[in-house]
């Protein structure tokens, strides 16, 4: 599978970030297209020397159409911050670009995304790599790193080790920021610093 062939996306020097963006918006290579509100695509600078994938975006993220904007983002912004990286200068995305849920009421949670999911959105977050062209790729959480490393990659055994992928890439995984939010109120300190952490070590590689 071919970024180029199946979303007739262009030629690697010719990709952009508004035309994958626009072209983004009418994606059905999957069904999660349905029931979403609209296709959350990356956000931040054109050639951001970090970019972070995470799994994909919630409900706040699918009402506004950003993602990271909501509670897991806020833990994000306080991680960068405390790791001393400019939030504004950091590129991010989701290995899935349309938010899957079920409903619970009137709310709607979180579902995670199955294999042939993540695969169909696989050509989005490679052309956004082509098209930023960062130094460091950091994935947060289970679903982004196995969607890079392979579906053995575990991230508890894995996060904070180095791999070097294609176009000079130097790729780490850590945890999700929701990680943080869903811990115990006494682990959530000792989860905060361990993406700190490994945020604070993404930075000896920026430029």
């Amino acid at each position: 599978m071919t970024v180029s062939d199946d979303l007739r996306i262009p030629p690697p020097d010719q990709i952009t970030l508004d035309e994958l963006r626009t072209r983004a918006q009418v994606c059905d290579a999957c069904d999660l297209y349905r029931h979403a509100t609209q296709t959350v695509f990356g956000d931040g600078p054109d050639h951001a020397p970090l970019m972070l994938m995470g799994e994909q975006p919630g409900d706040q993220e699918d009402k506004q159409g950003q993602p990271f904007v909501g509670p897991a983002g806020g833990v994000l912004d306080r991680a960068l911050d405390a790791a001393g990286i400019d939030r504004d200068a950091v590129y991010v995305t989701n290995a899935v670009k349309h938010f899957k849920w079920e409903p619970r009421g009137k709310v709607r949670l979180h579902k995670k995304p199955n294999a042939s999911e993540v695969a169909a959105c696989r050509p989005w977050w490679e052309a956004e790599l082509v098209a930023v062209q960062p130094s460091v790729l950091g994935c947060l959480g289970a679903t982004a790193a196995q969607a890079v490393f392979g579906a053995r990659f575990r991230v508890t055994k894995q996060r904070g080790e180095w791999f070097e992928i294609p176009n000079g890439v130097s790729a780490m995984a850590t945890i999700h920021p929701s990680a943080v939010l869903r811990a115990d109120a006494d682990l959530r300190d000792e989860y905060f610093d361990s993406l700190v952490q490994d945020l604070t070590l993404m930075a000896t590689r920026l430029p």
